[in-house]
């Protein structure tokens, strides 16, 4: 996972809503580490101002699946990024597809030329039907 462009590590929900508000792209994704499920981890994605968030893990030895809206069929995947190729396309089972990475060069190097950036006042309207506590 440490290999992956958009994966953040151990930083909180809140603080990937930041950084996908200051994205401000429908589409706008990361992953992180589940606070609440050990060995787990969640893609959050932006869609209409509000982040969604599914888990990822790894079942049946080394296939990954995400968590997606109910009734969308199971899938199961070699690797992380054949399942993000799988869902950047729409009607997967995810909100919005996963279209632009924010990955953690663009954190960096946004931060390091605006030190003193304020993080928007505006928080993400809850969709509890789709959002879940990761």
């Amino acid at each position: 996972m440490e290999r992956l462009e958009m994966y953040h590590g151990s930083i909180s929900k809140s603080r990937a809503e930041e950084l996908l508000a200051v994205a401000g792209q429908d589409g706008s994704f990361l992953i992180r580490d589940s606070e609440s499920v050990p060995d787990t981890y969640c893609i959050c994605v932006l869609y209409d101002q509000c982040v969604f968030t599914y888990r990822l893990f790894q079942v049946e030895g080394n296939l990954w699946k995400a968590e997606t809206a109910p009734g969308v069929k199971e899938r199961l995947f070699r690797n992380v990024n054949n399942l993000i190729t799988a869902f950047q396309h729409p009607d997967q089972g995810m909100a919005m597809p996963l279209l632009y990475p924010v990955t953690v060069d663009q954190y960096h190097n946004y931060h390091h030329r605006h030190p003193h950036h304020q993080q928007p006042d505006r928080k993400p309207k809850p969709r509890p039907q789709k959002h879940i506590n990761c």
